[in-house]
């Protein structure tokens, strides 16, 4: 009798909050791909890329993404480094939209609008390793999350995947999303942070960039889209031909930097991934090329990092990355001319990111 007492205390307290089993941060683990000295490391934790480490044109290793020592630290991330962002990456305008007559309201918060799917989202989850495989051709590692049905103010069950592969100097990232009962927004992006000359090499001023944009899509005041396009030639945002970041920068004073979506070039409604962007750093000689089924293609150079303690006690500053974000175009759902980004019972989502990297520098680059 005293036993079954002490039972129902047990329970009784466990059940107000005064007894706590493990918490969520006690089951966040770091997870490594290794194929010959071209390796990477993610965590469970908003199925983050933590590390991304290469050789060199001398053969000396680095580490080439932003991010923290230790995978719990993702946990206090404000910058999204290496992050899943999602249900829909990139903002809302108004924190709301409408889908089949319904009115969604979502979670602001940058100011009335919603970055990034609100303040607890993909990024701010432990996800489930559904596979892991390291000895392989092709190491790979996926992560699965059920987003439920309300959550952060989306309409329907959503079951989603991402997928980290290595393959010979290459890695691909392939997100999947499929709504379970209701059709819903979705836009999910990897948000790694690249500093080609290593992660606490500095500022990517000097580092050299060729996007496959002819247009942009046009934004306001608080970085919503207008629902326009326009050109980027004759701009500070033309890279169709390569250039040094830091060349005109200067120019961009509204955003202190870049931040802006491109419209891949490409026929309209290809599912095939296409090169969508070069990164090359002279210094360090290594080349990145980024290839993506999306439609766009976010360039931000860091803009709002500042301040922020990262591997090996370096502090991040603003321009001290590049993030060149293969996406959906921002704020699709709510602008009927954007490509949409519904996905349906019967119509689910792949998105493929194929980052490939070398020391062969293309010859358009070699003048810099």
């Amino acid at each position: 009798m005293t036993k079954i007492f002490v039972l129902l205390c047990l329970l009784f307290l466990a059940s107000s909050g005064f007894v706590h089993g493990p918490s969520k941060k006690d089951h966040i683990r770091l997870f490594e791909l290794k194929k010959g000295d071209f390796s990477i490391k993610v965590t469970n934790w908003g199925a983050t890329l933590v590390s991304v480490i290469l050789p060199d044109k001398n053969g000396k290793l680095g580490d080439i993404v932003l991010g923290y020592d230790s995978p719990k630290a993702y946990t206090n991330d404000t910058s999204y480094f290496g992050a899943t962002v999602g249900r829909v990456a990139n903002r809302i305008g108004g924190a709301q939209f409408t889908l089949n007559g319904i009115h969604y309201k979502l979670v602001a918060n940058e100011g009335n609008n919603t970055l990034h799917s609100g303040p607890k989202a993909f990024s701010d989850v432990l996800w489930k390793v559904t596979r892991y495989i390291k000895d392989d051709d092709k190491p790979r590692i996926t992560f699965s999350y059920h987003s439920y049905d309300g959550e952060g103010g989306f309409p329907g069950d959503l079951l989603v995947t991402v997928s980290y592969i290595l393959g010979k100097n290459s890695l691909s990232i392939i997100m999947k999303a499929k709504a379970l009962n209701k059709p819903t927004p979705v836009n999910m992006v990897n948000h790694a942070y690249w500093n080609l000359g290593n992660h606490n090499s500095g500022n990517i001023l000097d580092e050299v960039v060729q996007i496959f944009g002819s247009q942009v899509t046009l934004f306001d005041d608080n970085l919503i889209p207008t629902g326009q396009y326009a050109s980027v030639r004759g701009t500070p945002n033309d890279f169709l031909e390569p250039h040094i970041v830091g060349e005109r920068i200067n120019q961009l004073p509204k955003t202190n930097g870049y931040n802006i979506n491109y419209v891949l070039d490409g026929e309209k409604g290809n599912a095939e991934i296409k090169l969508a962007a070069i990164a090359v750093d002279k210094k360090s000689g290594r080349v990145m090329k980024l290839f993506t089924n999306a439609p766009g293609l976010q360039f931000y150079t860091a803009n709002f990092v500042k301040n922020d303690k990262g591997k090996g006690g370096f502090v991040y500053q603003p321009r001290s990355a590049l993030c060149l974000e293969s996406q959906a175009f921002p704020d699709s759902v709510n602008h009927p001319n954007f490509p949409s980004t519904i996905v349906t019972p019967d119509k689910p989502c792949k998105h493929v990111m194929l980052l490939k990297f070398s020391t062969k520098v293309p010859y358009a680059f070699s003048q810099f």
